[in-house]
């Protein structure tokens, strides 16, 4: 019990210090964001039910990988928030309301944003190319996957999960996310399950770009080094 404790502590304590002091002191302020994409959501459910908001929601946030790029493109943003027609909708607003709350507090709005939107365009671009791959390649996706129309949160959910268990120290956390998404490829190779393997790849790679950028090489000397003197012993020349 004893070690679970510690374990626990170790691998979540940070996130959850983080999590619960923002919504102790700041309630539903903390994660406006988030609220509004479960309203969203909830919202192109609602409509996309009725005979009447089937096509508009379709016409406005449905991708397929047989879209012209440009459409795709404009509909990316909005398809996060439509519903996959054959999932429980409480599966996506319970994923957007953990997830992107966790990310919001911990990540702020603009990174919460980008990494979504991210792991999405990651997903319905990798589509888009497995397709033009064929099924006989590796990475390829078979013909009949361009006409799967390509919507839900999930892709974005992934990436963030990810994200945050890294930056947060939870690693067998972040771990445990993606042996999850090759485990539901290997038993159920679909589009949806590879797109969630694209988004995560995505974000690991930003991540990466984004480490070697912050520890590139100095041009300079250390400041706060002490600056060595000549070989003669003679103090250092400053201009």
């Amino acid at each position: 019990m004893n070690r679970a404790r510690a374990f626990a502590r170790r691998e979540w304590g940070p996130l959850h210090r983080t999590v619960r002091t923002a919504l102790t002191t700041r309630t539903w302020r903390a994660i406006p964001l988030t609220l509004t994409a479960v309203c969203l959501t909830a919202l192109c459910q609602l409509v996309q039910n009725q005979s009447w908001g089937y096509a508009p929601v379709q016409s406005i946030g449905s991708v397929r990988a047989e879209d012209p790029l440009w459409v795709a493109l404009l509909r990316t943003p909005l398809s996060l928030f439509v519903p996959a027609l054959d999932l429980p909708v409480w599966g996506a607003l319970a994923q957007i309301l953990l997830v992107f709350g966790i990310a919001e507090i911990c990540l702020g709005r603009p990174r919460t944003l980008v990494i979504a939107y991210a792991a999405t365009l990651a997903g319905t671009m990798y589509a888009r190319a497995g397709v033009a791959l064929g099924p006989d390649h590796p990475l390829g996706l078979p013909a009949s996957d361009a006409h799967v129309v390509d919507t839900g949160p999930s892709a974005a959910v992934v990436g963030l999960a990810v994200y945050v268990c890294v930056r947060c120290a939870a690693r067998l956390t972040a771990g445990l996310v993606v042996v999850a998404m090759v485990v539901e490829v290997l038993v159920k190779p679909n589009l949806a399950g590879r797109e969630h393997l694209a988004a995560i790849a995505a974000v690991l790679v930003a991540m990466a770009v984004a480490a070697c950028f912050q520890r590139g090489p100095r041009s300079g000397p250390d400041p706060e080094e002490p600056v060595t003197g000549s070989r003669s012993g003679a103090p250092p020349i400053r201009s």
